[in-house]
């Protein structure tokens, strides 16, 4: 495994974290009363140094000449499963609404055949210019609803707290969007590729 590949590996580590730090006080509120506030600060370090490696990893891969076929698919793979990971925290909080969620799961599993199809070929699909648009707006998204729920389970600002949840539901439904759209132009490179 080399230095890029170790950077995106370290986001799939990064979900499993995040999902059981942010879920504590949730699944068990009577043991983990107090790590609702212990735990943000710690939700914002793995947030940050997750986003922070899906930027690094390609400018690595790319300056020391460590592009692959198989990072090409890992970078959008590890990419995917955090953010799908960070939304799950965020629906079972009651930030997001489920029935987003599923579309988002719909269409990454789309992605995932349609680059498999395409890698039957001899084709390996990296991610495109749309797909990097969406994971760009998944991650402010996943930014202002961890926002929201930081203020929430600090218990400050209370009166902003309505408008950075609004702010996070709109941001999340047009990435849904975005990710949507990026779905058929994924689509139109396949078809064309027949």
């Amino acid at each position: 495994m080399n230095l890029a590949n170790a950077l995106t590996f370290s986001r799939i580590i990064c979900g499993p974290l995040f999902f059981a730090l942010y879920t504590l006080p949730i699944f068990f509120p009577g043991l983990f009363t107090d790590s609702a506030i212990w735990a943000v600060p710690l939700l914002w370090v793995i947030f940050i140094l997750a986003e922070l490696t899906d930027m690094f990893d390609g400018m690595v891969a790319r300056r020391l000449n460590l592009t692959s076929d198989f990072g090409k698919l890992f970078d959008p793979f590890a990419d995917t499963l955090l953010q799908i990971t960070l939304f799950l925290c965020f629906v079972i909080d009651g930030i997001f609404p489920a029935a987003l969620f599923i579309v988002v799961l719909y269409r990454e599993f789309g992605i995932l055949l349609i680059r498999n199809l395409m890698q039957r070929k001899g084709i390996t699909m990296g991610a495109r210019m749309g797909g990097k648009i969406k994971t760009v707006c998944y991650i402010a998204a996943a930014g202002i609803a961890l926002l929201y729920a930081s203020l929430s389970r600090l218990g400050a600002a209370e009166a902003l707290q309505p408008v950075v949840k609004t702010v996070a539901l709109v941001v999340f439904a047009l990435s849904v969007l975005v990710s949507v759209l990026s779905f058929f132009d994924y689509l139109r490179v396949y078809r064309t590729a027949q």
